[in-house]
């Protein structure tokens, strides 16, 4: 099977990164979501992040810019999913609202479309028989896309073993590294790690044991390291990070939930929001003097 056209469901900040590497790689792409306001945030954030990599000169043509109209944002499913040879998802981290997504898109897809989630902590076998084809259900989970180059691949235990090779070849095509999680496990490999990281961070905080500056100013010295735990967690998303940490049983995890929801109920959802633990788009910790 060849993989020409892309669906990606979903138009936050991972969904647009994604839909973008595809069109880059030569994909035809389209972007679905259910609210407009997000497909034209999605747009003003791609044409961010095409001007950062020719001011990084990782681009060099400037018509790549116009890249972004060549790419169908729609809010009608079923344009999103005409022809499409995969879907990759990316919306809200919660279970309904995914298996919303799945029973709808699992109705309307054309038989050869391959169904991947992009979910960060959910496994893929909470949502493969919603989908209608277990089969072609595969966790396909990227990071930041463009400089995390990251993509895991995680089965479940009915996905057709043939659609392992043909997820790591299309993940080669769109410059990423795959990885193979051999059997399911929230918070596939690195996210494993990075929890227990930011479990730490948020335990400290909580305590009252540091400051988040103090705390992100220990990692970046000792790591030499652009950004320490909250300055990653802005990235991530505050919200994203507060459904998977409210869901830990541990009391710790449950005090930095807390905390999160604070940030959450006043708007502070990080970088993609104007602000979280840091401002933006100037944070603190990007100023030359924060580790000096």
């Amino acid at each position: 099977m060849k993989i020409v056209k892309v669906c990606i469901l979903g138009a936050g900040t991972l969904g647009s990164r994604v839909a973008l590497q595809a069109a880059l790689s030569g994909y035809q792409v389209s972007v679905y979501d259910i609210k407009q306001e997000a497909l034209d945030s999605s747009v003003k954030v791609m044409q961010k992040i095409l001007r950062q990599l020719i001011k990084l000169n990782q681009i060099q043509d400037q018509s790549a810019l116009e890249i972004v109209h060549k790419i169908t944002f729609t809010l009608d499913p079923l344009e999103a999913v005409y022809d499409a040879d995969i879907i990759n998802e990316s919306v809200l981290e919660d279970i309904d609202t995914k298996e919303k997504v799945w029973k709808l898109f699992g109705s309307l897809a054309p038989e050869k479309t391959l169904f991947t989630t992009n979910t960060s902590y959910l496994l893929p076998s909470l949502f493969a028989e919603i989908s209608g084809r277990p089969e072609k259900f595969c966790a396909f989970h990227f990071h930041d896309v463009f400089y995390s180059k990251i993509v895991d691949i995680m089965p479940h235990p009915g996905t057709d073993p043939k659609m392992i090779p043909m997820l790591e070849d299309f993940g080669k095509s769109l410059h990423q590294v795959p990885v193979l999680v051999k059997k399911e496990n929230p918070g596939y490999i690195f996210n494993s790690m990075l929890m227990a990281f930011i479990g730490a961070a948020g335990r400290l905080l909580t305590s009252e044991v540091a400051s988040i500056e103090d705390i992100d100013k220990s990692w970046m010295v000792n790591f030499n390291m652009p950004m320490g735990p909250f300055g990653i967690l802005d990235n991530v998303g505050l919200d994203t990070a507060w459904h998977v940490t409210r869901k830990m049983p541990d009391r710790s995890s449950q005090a930095f939930a807390g905390l999160l929801k604070q940030y959450i109920d006043k708007g502070k959802l990080g970088e993609k929001s104007g602000e979280g633990f840091y401002k933006y788009p100037n944070p603190a910790f990007r100023e030359i003097n924060f580790i000096r």
